[in-house]
């Protein structure tokens, strides 16, 4: 008889960093990366949350001193950086007047300039790895109009042109750079804004009725796709937006006729 070949797992060898990775979506990619054979150190503003297995570095992605060495102890501590999963991000609410430029540049901050840091920091280790690859968390708001949503909105439309930037200059190198782009993600802070609302049943409702599938998105479709996306087989995507999102940017369906 034969003795079966045993396939290494699909992220055998690679290290990853995964900012925000203590909570909602980017504790799933943690978990998803793990559970693909990766070693995973997250980056976040506590180490409370961080899934059993992974490494942790604490840092704010709004100090660039404090991201250099989280990367760099990152970087140490598993021999090298071959994945950076930039998804550490901020929300806010409102129409273009509703926020001033404090609470503008605050956001920007966080989910424009964290991504800029993060990577920068990244960079001298993506390039000497074979299997780089970068995969920004951007959104639906990206190229969706949703209301209350203007400085949101323009974060992550930014985030995904940077996306496309970013994969432009340094595809020569051998790095990718995609983005996933998902819909209303059932994470705690989704939670908060439903507990915050008038009436949270009516409001998840709501929430639920605008995406196709009837039902939010999980924090684990997009850790899948991440993980796709940062995967070592994945060589021909790059400069890829990926909707995830229950159909929500591309589909226009019939509303369910009424009793």
């Amino acid at each position: 008889m034969t003795a079966a070949i045993e396939t290494p797992p699909e992220f055998a060898g690679i290290r990853a960093i995964v900012t925000g990775g203590a909570s909602g979506i980017g504790a799933s990619v943690v978990r998803a990366l793990l559970a693909r054979g990766a070693q995973v150190v997250a980056i976040d503003r506590t180490r409370d949350g961080v899934p059993e297995g992974a490494g942790s570095q604490v840092a704010e992605v709004t100090d660039d001193v404090a991201v250099r060495a989280a990367v760099a102890g990152a970087a140490a501590e598993m021999g090298g950086i071959d994945v950076v999963v930039n998804n550490a991000g901020i929300g806010a609410q409102g129409t273009v007047a509703d926020n001033d430029d404090a609470e503008w540049l605050r956001v920007l901050d966080v989910n424009v300039l964290g991504i800029v840091r993060v990577t920068r920091a990244a960079l001298p280790h993506l390039r000497a790895s074979e299997h780089a690859a970068v995969v920004n968390t951007a959104s639906i708001a990206s190229w969706s109009g949703l209301p209350q949503r203007a400085l949101y909105s323009a974060s992550k439309g930014a985030v995904q042109a940077l996306t496309l930037a970013m994969a432009a200059d340094h595809v020569r190198e051998g790095i990718r750079v995609t983005c996933v782009n998902p819909g209303t993600v059932d994470t705690p802070w989704v939670g908060r804004l439903l507990d915050a609302a008038p009436d949270p049943a009516a409001e998840r409702a709501a929430l639920e009725a605008r995406q196709p599938t009837g039902k939010l998105v999980s924090p684990e479709a997009v850790a899948h796709a991440v993980c796709y996306l940062a995967s070592p087989l994945a060589t021909a995507t790059t400069g890829t937006a990926l909707a995830v999102d229950g159909g929500m940017h591309e589909l226009r369906v019939r509303q369910p006729e009424q009793a």
